[in-house]
């Protein structure tokens, strides 16, 4: 197979780099499943999970506050690439402020979260307007969603530091302790505050908030969400299944 070919093919066995934390790793693969169209077990989609807790700390990094996580991701996507991915997935968002160096060092496609939620922006038909970004205190701070959302023509909306501290970190440390009936209330609220911006869309942008916010209480706010687990499930699905529905 020429070079060109390897390019265009179809990827065949995704990878996915989780733990990131534990819970949003395995929920993905979770929702891989549930969101591809099949009718039977052989119409699913390969799926190779890695879901390494001990990759240090994404913030904590970026804060200057632990070592880089980098070198534990480059083994992660190492073992997958083995393990015969041709296409991954990294269901953290924080970890995405790497993606230029973990993308150059990988010999296979990586599919990038945000630009999977733009995607989702746009199949739910939030095309313009003010968006929310609701995340760790590094992906706020260090601006990922808000440059891809200017890129494609939404004004960004993000909690103050203080909310971001107060609603976010709480929310997300629930989660990752397994206390998921916590994190729900602190969420709620960074939601009702973004809409009260007037943002009319508000990213889920950490993989721990959709647990946070299930499907089933999404009804309970007057604006668009858009899931970050989603998003990245349904782009994998999208371009490993071209010809389904």
């Amino acid at each position: 197979m020429s070079e060109t070919d390897t390019v265009n093919a179809v990827p065949q066995r995704l990878g996915v780099l989780g733990g990131m934390g534990p819970l949003a790793g395995a929920a993905f693969a979770l929702r891989m499943v549930q969101l591809t169209p099949a009718d039977n077990d052989q119409q699913h989609i390969p799926v190779l999970l890695c879901n390494d807790p001990a990759i240090p700390d994404r913030s904590s990094a970026l804060m200057g506050n632990g070592p880089s996580p980098l070198p534990a991701m480059l083994r992660g996507i190492a073992t997958l690439v083995a393990g015969g991915a041709d296409c991954i997935a990294i269901p953290c968002n924080t970890a995405h402020l790497w993606f230029d160096e973990l993308q150059a060092a990988s010999p296979v496609r990586l599919l990038h979260i945000v630009e999977s939620v733009v995607a989702d922006l746009r199949r739910q038909g939030v095309t313009q307007g003010k968006v929310g970004i609701l995340g760790t205190p590094a992906t706020i701070a260090m601006g990922l969603y808000q440059r891809y959302l200017r890129a494609a023509g939404y004004e960004p909306v993000e909690p103050s530091t203080h909310d971001v501290q107060r609603l976010c970190v709480p929310a997300i440390a629930a989660v990752k302790a397994n206390r998921i009936d916590e994190a729900f209330a602190p969420a709620a609220e960074g939601i009702r505050l973004l809409a009260q911006q007037s943002a009319q869309a508000v990213v889920l942008g950490c993989t721990e908030l959709p647990l946070a916010v299930p499907t089933s209480r999404r009804r309970e706010f007057d604006v668009v969400l858009t899931d970050s687990i989603d998003a990245l499930a349904l782009a994998a699905i999208g371009l490993m299944r071209p010809d389904a529905p």
